[in-house]
């Protein structure tokens, strides 16, 4: 199973800091009702047993709603269990080898900071990139800030797709438009708000309404950039 653009228009990666009295089952399962189109497993602390179950809900979810699921990082849980795939960050197993482990047909997708990561990553066999923290995030501590200019560099020189993560919510999705992205990843936009199906609705929209301006103003941008250079 491979990933299209618009499997990656709002992808939602787990975050169990926000349960309150649900199961991340039944919150993933808001996310994709309100309109999550692709769903990454991340567990740090969970022993492998518990994880390896949960897993294998979460996937029977998310073929339900005819999501794509990956995990985050561990590559033996993906394989047990036959996840579509696994994302990897710069400091887990190399693209390459990931790829020799799981095979041609599953996804693979890179975090990246920088234009030489991604054209490394893309080289490597990636699927797909994910390029942040492209705003301020308390998510993650060890998040390194990706401006703008490098984000919309990295998506004119990779052939993949690319998303934003990091810090983005509905209050500034629409400054992402003109970098060239196919979506955005986030955690606590959806998994942290009291309505998940909702929070996931409306930023689904949000991106949506990003990108139709980014593809309307596409040949503009391009223009722009053929003058700077």
């Amino acid at each position: 199973m491979k990933c299209e653009k618009k499997d990656l228009v709002l992808y939602a990666v787990t975050d169990r800091s926000w349960l309150n009295g649900q199961t991340l089952y039944q919150q993933v399962e808001q996310a994709l009702k309100g309109g999550a189109t692709f769903i990454q497993l991340r567990e740090k602390e969970l022993d492998e047993k518990t994880f390896l179950q949960e897993a294998v809900e979460i996937k029977k979810l998310c073929r339900a709603y005819g999501v794509p699921f990956v995990i985050n990082d561990n590559v033996e849980i993906a394989l047990a269990m036959d996840a579509d795939g696994v994302h990897v960050g710069q400091s887990d197993m190399e693209a390459m080898d990931v790829r020799a482990k799981l095979g041609p047909d599953k996804i693979i997708g890179v975090s990246a900071q920088t234009v030489e990561q991604a054209l490394l990553a893309e080289q490597h066999g990636a699927d797909y990139l994910g390029v942040g923290a492209v705003f301020p995030t308390g998510s993650k501590a060890d998040a390194q800030e990706v401006s703008h200019d490098t984000l919309r560099a990295i998506c004119e020189a990779v052939q993949i797709p690319v998303i934003a993560i990091g810090g983005i919510g509905k209050h500034n999705t629409a400054e992402l438009a003109g970098t060239g992205i196919c979506g955005i990843a986030v955690i606590s936009a959806i998994f942290a708000q009291k309505d998940i199906a909702g929070a996931a609705s409306e930023l689904k929209q949000e991106v949506e309404a990003m990108l139709a301006r980014q593809e309307k103003d596409g040949t503009d941008i391009d223009k722009g950039n053929e003058e700077k250079l």
